[in-house]
């Protein structure tokens, strides 16, 4: 379920194909995200979730499933 809701977010936002979106899928180099496109996930991430995301946490999240697993780590 939220492995479905985060791809749904990254697919919108990068204009990718959802199916195409595994757990190591990397934003940048497989998803083609930019700086501009990773805050505005972030942002997306927050309002969907009702999180804040560290700003230090930013620079870690690499993959589709550091994202899965960040989230889930802060819904606890």
């Amino acid at each position: 379920m939220l492995m479905k809701q985060i791809v749904d977010l990254i697919s919108k936002q990068l204009k990718a194909d959802a199916s195409a979106i595994t757990r190591e899928s990397r934003l940048v180099e497989d998803l083609g995200a930019d700086s501009a496109n990773v805050m505005v996930l972030i942002m997306d991430l927050e309002d969907q979730f009702n999180i804040q995301i560290e700003d230090n946490a930013i620079t870690t999240l690499k993959t589709v499933g550091d994202v899965v697993d960040y989230i889930q780590e802060l819904q606890g």
